[in-house]
């Protein structure tokens, strides 16, 4: 890695900060390793918490004797939703979704599915940060590219030397 990704440049593009984390991803500095940690392990404990919320709902469906159609169907419904949650919320770790509109429609089903959604930030969390991998390939790209056009803009031009002309 350059100097240049692993600070920020001053005046130019500025990192954005993830959720937990700030801006230590960029430099994996300033307690970094131990709020993937951190952040790991509550993932972990919420998903466990929101496990046994599920199981205490799927009992008083049981208690309420609705039948084994409705039993079957609650069951279907979040393990569905929890794996649809899982699934968007990984990719949403790696790029950004290509139709928002899309993304914000399937809010309701990302909510009913909460546990998929938990434990891909949990999985996530054991390599690295939730998205960081998305915001520094984008901040890499976006410190390339104020460097080229730096360097392309370096130096006075009026004090460049003007190529000579043919003389016939």
């Amino acid at each position: 890695m350059s100097e240049n990704s692993e600070s920020p440049t001053p005046g130019g593009p500025q990192p954005e900060t993830l959720r937990f984390f700030g801006t230590t991803w960029v430099g994996h500095d300033n307690g970094y390793g131990l709020r993937r940690v951190g952040v790991a392990c509550g993932a972990l404990v919420v998903t466990v918490a929101a496990c046994l919320l599920m199981r205490f709902a799927y009992q008083g469906v049981q208690i309420a004797d609705v039948g084994s159609f409705v039993s079957v169907l609650f069951v279907a419904v979040f393990g569905i939703c929890s794996a649809v949650a899982f699934v968007r919320t990984w990719d949403g770790f790696r790029r950004r979704p290509a139709d928002p509109a899309r993304e914000e429609s399937l809010r309701s089903l990302k909510a009913i599915g909460f546990i998929g959604s938990l434990l891909a930030y949990f999985f996530r969390s054991l390599t690295e940060a939730p998205g960081e991998r998305l915001l520094r390939s984008e901040y890499e790209t976006a410190v390339t590219q104020y460097e080229k056009r730096r360097g392309a803009r370096a130096g006075n031009p009026a004090a460049r030397r003007r190529p000579k002309s043919k003389r016939k």
